[in-house]
C-alpha cells in the first residue's frame, strides 16, 4: 500500500486513485493524519447461483418457495370486455 492520501488530495486526484485500484492495489485515505478510509479493488462477480447462496447465507436473501401457478377466483366470460368498460 501506498502512502495515505490526505481527504483534500483525495478529492482533487480521485481518479489516480481509481486508476491505483484497478490495477489491484489499495488506497488509503486520512484525515488529520489518521487513515479513515481504505479503498480496495472488489471482487470479481462470482456465477449467479453462487452468489445468491451467499447472500442467503448472510440473510440479505430470503429465499421463497415458488408460488406455482396462479389460477383465477372464478372464470365468468366477460370478465375482459367489463374491465375495460369500468376502466375508462
Amino acid at each position: 500500500m501506498s502512502r495515505p492520501y490526505p481527504v483534500h488530495e483525495a478529492k482533487a486526484k480521485l481518479s489516480e486513485i481509481l486508476r491505483r485500484v484497478k490495477q489491484g492495489r489499495t488506497v488509503a485515505i486520512s484525515e488529520r493524519g489518521r487513515v479513515i478510509a481504505r479503498v480496495v479493488p472488489i471482487e470479481p462477480p462470482a456465477d449467479l447461483p453462487s452468489r445468491l447462496d451467499q447472500l442467503a447465507r448472510d440473510g440479505t436473501l430470503v429465499r421463497r418457495k415458488p408460488a406455482g401457478r396462479l389460477q383465477p377466483l372464478a372464470r365468468r366470460p366477460g370478465a375482459l370486455r367489463r374491465f375495460l368498460r369500468d376502466r375508462d
